[in-house]
């Protein structure tokens, strides 16, 4: 027999930038509303969340680009038996409100617009970054964007934007949403885009029926609905 759910407690859930502003905006504010359970929110990019677990960090639920549920199963962290694949988004390109849109709707096209920026902000630890640091290395233009990129050591790329540092961001779509002030330039073009899966899965460590609530919640109607708003594509 389960255990009841205590409408008083709390879901400890980790989770990677891409989904933030869909969950912060409408999806725990519907599930609270609808179970009275109350969600404590961590948010990082998926490696800084690995290296969290590394140092022994345990939440109740993860969201985590797929391809990192291999080892965090290995690991101990989470159970394979639960994974739920979310949401998938890709990487675009974003500029401050009001700034001329380059356009970057075929690659050469996107080359030059990277070549000509002031500065590039990406991201280091996130998957967007990753990407991006292998794509100007294929292109053939990694010292010159390097020279006068802003490499963020995590968080939100548009941030860079906004405040002047560079005058254009490269982030997952979703994320580049996330930041007020920043219009959307939009993704990069489909030969050189890079589709990012997210997943949920519960923690291994006394997993609670609250999570297991949570986790069926964030693969329901109203989270799909959320997720394709704030410009992610529901699994």
């Amino acid at each position: 027999m389960s255990n009841p759910i205590d409408t008083k407690s709390s879901v400890v859930l980790f989770s990677g930038l891409a989904t933030q502003k869909a969950l912060e905006a409408e999806i725990f504010a519907a599930f609270t509303a609808e179970t009275g359970i109350a969600i404590d929110a961590h948010f990082d990019p998926t490696t800084e969340l690995q290296r969290r677990f590394a140092a022994g960090e345990r939440p109740d639920l993860v969201i985590v680009a797929t391809p990192a549920l291999a080892s965090l199963a290995a690991d101990g962290v989470i159970d394979p038996s639960t994974v739920v694949p979310l949401v998938t988004t890709g990487i675009g390109i974003g500029v401050a409100d009001g700034a001329d849109k380059p356009d970057i709707s075929t690659v050469p096209a996107l080359t030059s617009a990277l070549r000509n920026a002031r500065s590039v902000a990406y991201s280091q630890a996130g998957q967007s970054g990753i990407y991006f640091r292998t794509l100007i290395e294929r292109l053939g233009i990694a010292a010159e964007v390097d020279a006068r990129a802003t490499p963020l050591a995590k968080g939100f790329t548009g941030v860079a934007v906004r405040d002047g540092r560079a005058d254009l961001a490269v982030q997952q779509l979703s994320e580049l949403a996330f930041v007020p002030g920043i219009a959307i330039v939009g993704p990069f073009p489909d030969e050189v885009q890079h589709l990012t899966e997210f997943a949920a899965a519960l923690g291994t460590a006394a997993a609670k029926p609250e999570a297991l609530a949570l986790l069926e919640f964030l693969n329901g109607d109203v989270a799909r609905a959320a997720y394709e708003r704030s410009g992610l594509r529901a699994v």
